[in-house]
């Protein structure tokens, strides 16, 4: 995790609206902090600083704590954008980066409540290896598309190496990793129907 500020020494907005509504979401549940902690396994004190949005949560953060919420991370970081649009243009996508992972996802369908398929752009620097424990939705189904370099993606026991035009079904139900070997870095679009 990285502190959540600005060149400007102010805080993210994107990060200050996460942690308002990871706040609501546990509020909504009558959770205490100790409670969620428990849940997801994450300490009390670092939920307690992405609630303040003092901090910039990482993938692996918000993998557990969509799963104990059951949403998919696009849900949770469209549910802290303003109004649905019908049009996004690329300069206005939500585009977040958890730098000590090597990992930049760029949400590129409009956020929208009532809508279900997701969109979403993913780059893995050279060398990333991103592992989450469980899926924020149980049985969420997922198409990945590569664009760029290659990816290895395990879904339970199984490892697929993926290389530029080669796409991936598959529902997710347990663990899944994915990791960029290099030399270069890998770029994809996952489809999310949740």
């Amino acid at each position: 995790m990285r502190e959540a500020t600005q060149e400007s020494g102010r805080r993210d907005p994107v990060d200050v609206r996460l942690g308002v509504r990871l706040a609501g979401l546990r509020a909504e549940r009558g959770w205490s902090l100790d409670e969620l902690a428990r849940r997801s396994g994450v300490s009390r004190s670092t939920l307690s600083r992405a609630e303040r949005g003092e901090i910039s949560p990482t993938a692996s953060l918000l993998g557990k704590l969509c799963a104990v919420h059951g949403r998919t991370m696009s849900q949770l970081l469209g549910e802290v954008e303003a109004a649905p649009a019908q049009l996004v243009r690329a300069a206005e996508q939500t585009v977040w980066t958890d730098e000590s992972a090597g990992f930049v996802r760029r949400s590129v369908s409009p956020p929208h409540p009532g809508m279900r398929a997701e969109v979403v752009e993913a780059r893995l620097a050279p060398g990333a290896d991103l592992a989450y424990d469980a899926p924020p939705v149980p049985g969420m189904e997922q198409h990945i598309w590569m664009l760029e370099g290659i990816v290895e993606i395990t879904v339970g026991e199984t490892t697929h190496e993926l290389r530029p035009g080669d796409c991936l079904r598959f529902r997710l139900w347990g663990p899944t990793r994915f990791r960029c070997p290099g030399p270069d870095g890998a770029r994809y679009a996952v489809v999310v129907l949740p």
